[in-house]
Order: structure tokens, then C-alpha cells, then sequence
């Protein structure tokens, strides 16, 4: 195990900043499929995500001399680094955007293995085939229910789930009150378990 396996993302940071390169790819080894993940379930291209994820740790790179977390308000802790990192993506994300109208299909083929966005959301072929049909079936359909949400709901959702980040980090990351992050949140997560139930 690397001694860096258990340094903090901040420490990382820092530790990049200074010129130690492994600290990077120690961040980038922890994050990148999260980050990956957002990124696709936001667009719902896997080129794009590609891209994107690029752009982001290109952009983590080049501000690491002046990266200091920082609170959202006065009387809270500094922002984590998975906060600021998925800020960077968010703000990517929405660039992307309000370049290109999203247009991507639950059965299209995402890259050179044709795994279908519906696929990534499938289970180990451990479950044996019916079990596999019906994990697809389910993914299928709760992509297509979180496609169908709201764009605020939807990414109060991914900030979450891929995230990690807490109500008042997703409050911060998309400029809202806390109160507003939280109603969107439940609505997207009872959109979500609606979806599931007519399954």
C-alpha cells in the first residue's frame, strides 16, 4: 500500500503543488471513475465524459499553486476537495451543455466495447441470466427516470450519489440555499423509487 493511500485529498493537493506528481495520480486514482461517472450520467455520452473529465483534471492541474479550500459561509469548515473537484465538473458539465442539446439513447453503444449506458448500470453476470436481464431492465429504467428529472433535481442527485457531497456541499457547489438543495434532493430521490416501483 502507498504511503500516500492514506494522505487526505487537501494533503494531496498540496503535496502536488510542490511538484510531487505522484500525489496527482494518487487523486486521480481515487476520483477519476467517480468524476467519470457524473460527467456521463449528466451528458449521457461516454465521449463526452471522456473530454470533460479531461478538461477537468487538466483544470485540477493547473490551479493546484492556488488551490485553498475554502468555507461556503463563515461559520463552516473548508470545502473538501471532492467538493471543489465536482464544482469543476459541474461547471463543465454546464458549459457542455448550453453548447450541444444532449441527445443520447439508453441502447446506443458508449465506446469501443458497445457497452450501452443502460449496461454500466448492470450487475455482475454473477446473478446468472434472468437476474442480469432484469438488473439492465431496472437500470434502463431508472436512467430513463433520471434523465427525466428536473436539471436541478437530477444534479442534486449525481452530486450526491457520485459525489458524496453533503446537502450543504451541493447547496454551495450550485449556489442555492440549503433548504432548496434539500427539497431537490427529495424530489429526485421519490421520482427515482416511483420509477423503481413500477418495475
Amino acid at each position: 500500500m502507498s504511503p500516500l493511500a492514506a494522505t487526505a485529498d487537501e494533503q494531496l493537493m498540496r503535496a502536488y503543488a510542490t511538484g510531487q506528481a505522484a500525489a496527482f495520480e494518487a487523486l486521480y486514482d481515487r476520483h477519476s471513475k467517480r468524476l467519470w461517472r457524473y460527467i456521463l450520467r449528466s451528458t449521457g455520452d461516454a465521449a463526452t465524459a471522456d473530454d470533460l473529465a479531461q478538461e477537468v483534471w487538466f483544470s485540477v492541474a493547473r490551479q493546484a499553486p492556488r488551490y485553498a479550500p475554502r468555507a461556503s459561509a463563515p461559520d463552516l469548515p473548508p470545502a473538501r476537495f471532492t467538493t471543489w473537484l465536482f464544482t469543476l465538473a459541474r461547471h463543465r458539465v454546464i458549459d457542455h451543455l448550453r453548447a450541444h442539446r444532449p441527445s443520447a439513447s439508453l441502447d446506443a453503444p458508449l465506446g469501443a466495447q458497445d457497452e450501452t449506458l443502460a449496461g454500466t448500470l448492470a450487475a455482475p453476470s454473477g446473478f446468472g441470466p434472468l437476474r442480469r436481464i432484469e438488473t439492465r431492465q431496472q437500470a434502463k429504467q431508472l436512467l430513463a427516470a433520471l434523465a427525466a428529472l428536473p436539471p436541478e433535481q437530477r444534479e442534486a442527485f449525481l452530486l450526491q450519489a457520485e459525489a458524496e457531497m453533503s446537502v450543504g456541499e451541493i447547496a454551495a457547489a450550485t449556489g442555492v440555499g440549503f433548504e432548496t438543495a434539500k427539497s431537490r434532493l427529495r424530489y429526485a430521490r421519490t421520482a427515482l423509487r416511483r420509477a423503481l416501483e413500477c418495475l
